[in-house]
């Protein structure tokens, strides 16, 4: 199994409690899961692409292994990266999801 589908079934497995809300879908050259509709957290390149509400940015971006995701040379507007090493723990890898779900929620709500 390689990394990104280890990775993967990591994600799977802790979304269970919202398995209900979510969708899967290949996006970005990877995997991704969208809440109620809305892209939350997925997989690239072996890192861990996150959606971030603009008043967590700042906070999340201070944390280790967090970078703006960048496709293009220019970085998407509430999106994060964050590499292997930022969620080898299960708690760290379910900060990252319920950070991407209170993203989609938020978009939802507007």
């Amino acid at each position: 199994m390689t990394q990104s589908e280890e990775i993967v079934k990591r994600l799977k497995v802790a979304i269970l409690p919202w398995t209900s809300h979510m969708t899967e879908k290949k996006m970005f050259g990877g995997y991704c899961l969208l809440f109620k509709g809305k892209m939350c957290i997925g997989e690239t390149k072996e890192r861990l692409m996150v959606r971030v509400k603009p008043d967590k940015m700042q906070e999340t971006l201070a944390l280790p292994h967090v970078t703006p995701m960048d496709f293009t040379g220019k970085p998407m507007k509430e999106s994060v990266f964050v590499t292997q090493e930022g969620f080898k723990t299960e708690a760290q890898l379910q900060y990252f999801i319920e950070l991407g779900i209170a993203h989609a929620e938020w978009k939802l709500s507007q």
